[in-house]
């Protein structure tokens, strides 16, 4: 089907009145269980397809993305109508379009942002970047640290015949991990803020995040060591160059990024009430949000030397490919959040039913956080545990309950979300992001499947266990 006749279907069923601003819920009972398979096909994709064709993939991933998001869009409009509509609208104007926004703007600032320097990928200055990076994650966003300090990572170790494992474990503690003691560094905790969740409860997670972070430290700086130890001779003996004195270019964009945590902390301080657009209810403050957001990513673009992009290696390839592909994802993960939100009464009826002590929380969170978007599947679970515990309760209060009375669920939950976003490629958008620069920089990254093989079962599966023992027994 062409791009316009499916615009005027669309339009023709567009949702009217206020109730189409809401997220059709009751479509959740009545979608069957194998209208998730557009969304496993996706992800298979994504898998497969860049081990096994991986010209095609790189010169078609966008119209795979967009042949999966058509096969589940096309049927679910026929088949469902205007509630149908609204899910797909509700889920461009709410998540996605404002999610691309916050991620292109951290991606364009972080870009403009140039650390000059001799850095040698050693594994003390390795980990020393790592450490850093996950410090930063939650003040200036995971994408924020990671788009910032990605490149000197790599610049670091260019002469190192064995980099993807760096870049790897540069995921797992800064695009995710590090991301959990605000609601500035991942999504999923921003949206327990805007929910009633206090700003500062999520620094209640210090604990968790220090034994998940330290401990996976340790892995990296133990795997390093030894990678280290097998690289050539001249590559670990002492530069006799003179070092190049570290230095921070294009330092105003700084300013820019603290207008980012400005604005967002402020559309989650000030309610002036909401607008309705295409049938879908936006709060006022998240459409300002989101201009200030594009206002100040054109300030970096304006104000910064191109000379510091190009020497950044900056291109907009990867934040183009997390667009196109994310784009494809939000689509097709439509009928499967719908499912868990249904609760007892959809398909997913036995995954819901399954969630009832806190370890339980921490991992079928965090394992669908790492195929789903981490986002909606915390704000999924956060209402199951607010249903089971506090029923017809109003949120804001229950969520203020749930702290006060049972606060180990909502820490099972954000603990989840956030740090098993780092399982996979598709757990958190800036992994894909730092795997497109690192490969443009020409590290060989492992697929996805390698990656889940080689690095998340045996390093991020033990620590996810003891820190479920410490816990969340």
């Amino acid at each position: 089907m062409r791009a316009a006749p499916l615009a005027v279907l669309l339009l023709a069923l567009l949702p009217s009145g206020a109730a189409a601003g809401e997220p059709p819920a009751d479509l959740g009972p009545v979608l069957p269980s194998w209208s998730g398979l557009p969304f496993l096909g996706i992800l298979l994709s994504i898998a497969i397809f860049p081990l096994l064709a991986p010209r095609f993939w790189h010169h078609r991933y966008p119209a795979v993305a967009a042949a999966w998001a058509l096969l589940l869009v096309v049927p679910f409009v026929l088949a469902y109508g205007r509630p149908a509509v609204g899910a797909i609208l509700h889920m461009a104007i709410i998540d996605y379009v404002p999610f691309i926004i916050l991620i292109g703007t951290l991606f364009t600032i972080g870009g403009g942002i140039l650390v000059r320097g001799s850095l040698r990928g050693s594994p003390a200055v390795n980990a020393a970047i790592l450490a850093i990076g996950t410090a930063l994650a939650s003040w200036i966003g995971t994408t924020g640290a990671a788009v910032l300090l990605i490149r000197p990572l790599l610049r670091a170790n260019r002469d190192r015949r064995r980099t993807a494992h760096t870049v790897v474990f540069f995921i797992f503690l800064v695009a995710n991990i590090g991301g959990s003691l605000t609601p500035l560094g991942d999504p999923p905790l921003f949206l327990g803020f805007l929910t009633g969740v206090p700003f500062f409860w999520t620094l209640s997670l210090w604990s968790e995040t220090l034994l998940v972070a330290v401990l996976t430290l340790l892995a990296y700086v133990v795997l390093d060591v030894m990678r280290w130890r097998r690289e050539d001779p001249e590559v670990r003996a002492p530069r006799l160059t003179p070092r190049e004195p570290l230095r921070i270019e294009g330092w105003h964009n700084f300013l820019f990024l603290a207008g980012v945590l400005a604005a967002v902390i402020g559309s989650g301080l000030w309610h002036p009430g909401s607008v309705v657009l295409l049938g879908v209810h936006q709060q006022v403050q998240n459409v300002l949000r989101d201009g200030v957001l594009i206002l100040l990513a054109l300030g970096s673009l304006l104000t910064t030397r191109r000379q510091i992009r190009e020497d950044n290696g900056y291109t907009w390839g990867p934040i183009r490919e997390v667009a196109i592909l994310f784009a494809g994802i939000f689509a097709t993960i439509i009928p499967p959040l719908l499912m868990l939100r249904a609760g007892e009464h959809g398909a997913l009826a036995g995954v819901v039913r399954s969630v009832n002590t806190p370890a339980a929380y921490f991992w079928v969170t965090g394992a669908l956080s790492s195929v789903l978007d981490n986002a909606p599947t915390y704000l999924t679970f956060l209402s199951t545990a607010l249903g089971r515990l506090f029923p017809l309760v109003p949120e804001r209060e229950a969520v203020m309950r749930l702290i006060a009375e049972h606060g180990v669920f909502l820490k099972a939950i954000a603990t989840g979300a956030v740090f098993m976003g780092a399982n996979t490629y598709i757990g958190n958008a800036p992994n894909f992001m730092v795997k497109s620069i690192a490969e443009e920089a020409g590290v060989e990254m492992p697929s996805f499947f390698g990656y889940i093989v080689k690095f998340t079962l045996p390093f991020l599966l033990p620590i996810f266990l003891f820190a479920t023992y410490v816990f969340f027994r």
